[in-house]
């Protein structure tokens, strides 16, 4: 039974999702709904004199924000949730413009690991930011202007045979048009600035199809980039809801942070493999009086939940999957363990995230991969490896991943979020 509070969350899910079709524009929302609960936006060039109540600052495709509580001090530990906010796409080249048999068409490449044949046959969108001549950066998203049509079956006899071969630099060209139109134009004109102020842009395709409830009782959601919207979603609802109920008694300074570029390595200076993170929590610490020293005692007790998607057992492919845990759609977050040591999940972190969720009568699932199956990773092992601290790596389940629409149970963004909120506020410590 889908209660009213899952299927609100879900809904609002889906707001977030339609607001937020590029990393910068799920920041532009993030902290559009952070003010509105009353944060302050710190800049990063500037002298941090006060950080104190509720705060936030943004990098680019990234975001962190905190609850500072009452009484907090350099030695109030911290519980973070973090999450990515980037998603598998087409992104537009810097020299976009292509055509051939009177087609206009926009060269992209691949960003991340998209399933490259969800993206065909499919009405496709622009958006992210583009930057002007005098420096400022303008968010643009158009309206479905692409799609990249696939070969007709008469064309291709083999097809549902041999399976889809897709080369990605011919056969991936979405078509804008007839004739000769240049995508820059098309973009200044959504942005609504002249197309010869434009200097450089950082934009990709995103499906235009928005989300959806489906299934017989509307126990699914039908979405693009749930993976990993909803665990960014889930943050900054429960960071804000953390931060309206002040708890009475010693409470963690309670952190949210969604980095960008997860899906190609986080090896940026906003992503996971940057020191965004570090660089705000030093600089948080300094302002309440910390020194070095005290940081890093602060470290060894704090925790990360690092919340990214995971897998659900898929009905038509179960041979995939491990034999005993087999997490579903509509079981809760899992816990992503890993003896690689791709996920950062040890004994002590699962335990924090296990009575946390324990708290709130959130269930829990396990995630392992089947042995003969690579497994992926997450920001999880690259915080912990930079900050030392004890990390957890957890998420939702899904079918579809790295889809074009990927799709999750409703009641699985509304229990992660519970359990978020659990962990930011202290519970089960």
């Amino acid at each position: 039974m889908i209660t009213a509070d899952a299927r609100a969350t879900a809904l609002d899910l889906a707001d977030f999702v339609t607001a937020s079709p590029s990393s910068f524009h799920a920041v532009a929302e993030a902290a559009r709904r952070l003010e509105a609960a009353g944060f302050t936006r710190l800049d990063e060039r500037e002298d941090w004199t006060a950080v104190d109540g509720d705060r936030y600052v943004v990098r680019d495709g990234s975001i962190i924000a905190w609850h500072l509580p009452q009484g907090a001090g350099a030695d109030t530990p911290l519980r973070i949730v973090g999450s990515h906010t980037d998603s598998p796409a087409l992104k537009l080249k810097p020299l976009p413009r292509l055509g051939a048999e009177g087609f206009a068409q926009v060269g992209v490449e691949i960003y991340g690991g998209p399933l490259l044949n969800s993206w065909l046959d499919r009405e496709l969108r622009l958006a992210g930011r583009l930057v002007l001549r005098d420096g400022r950066e303008v968010l643009v998203e158009t309206g479905p202007v692409l799609r990249v049509p696939q070969l007709a079956v008469h064309l291709d006899r083999q097809v549902n045979s041999e399976g889809l071969k897709l080369d990605p630099q011919r056969h991936l060209q979405p078509v804008l048009g007839l004739g000769d139109i240049d995508p820059m134009q098309v973009l200044a004109e959504a942005a609504g600035v002249a197309a010869d102020d434009v200097l450089a842009t950082d934009v990709l395709t995103v499906p235009a199809q928005e989300p959806a409830l489906f299934g017989a009782d509307e126990e699914f959601l039908a979405s693009p980039r749930l993976d990993n919207l909803v665990s960014v979603h889930a943050e900054v609802e429960a960071l804000i809801a953390v931060a309206r109920a002040e708890q009475a008694g010693p409470a963690p300074i309670a952190v949210m942070v969604a980095n960008d570029h997860e899906e190609v390595g986080s090896a940026t200076r906003s992503g996971a493999g940057g020191p965004f993170l570090e660089d705000v929590l030093v600089r948080m610490h300094a302002a309440l009086g910390g020194d070095d020293a005290s940081l890093r005692r602060v470290f060894a007790q704090s925790l990360v939940v690092s919340a990214d998607a995971g897998h659900a057992a898929h009905p038509n492919y179960l041979e995939r999957h491990d034999p005993v845990a087999r997490p579903r759609l509509g079981g809760g977050p899992m816990l992503k363990i890993n003896a690689q040591q791709r996920y950062a999940t040890d004994a002590v972190g699962a335990a924090a995230f296990l009575a946390a969720c324990e708290s709130v009568e959130v269930p829990v699932q396990r995630f392992v991969s089947n042995n003969a199956m690579p497994c992926g990773s997450t920001i999880g092992p690259i915080t912990a490896t930079r900050l030392g601290m004890t990390t957890v790596d957890v998420g939702i389940t899904l079918l579809s991943m790295h889809s074009a629409r990927e799709m999750c149970a409703t009641v699985d963004p509304e229990l992660l979020q519970r359990a978020c909120r659990a962990v930011l506020s202290g519970a089960g410590a």
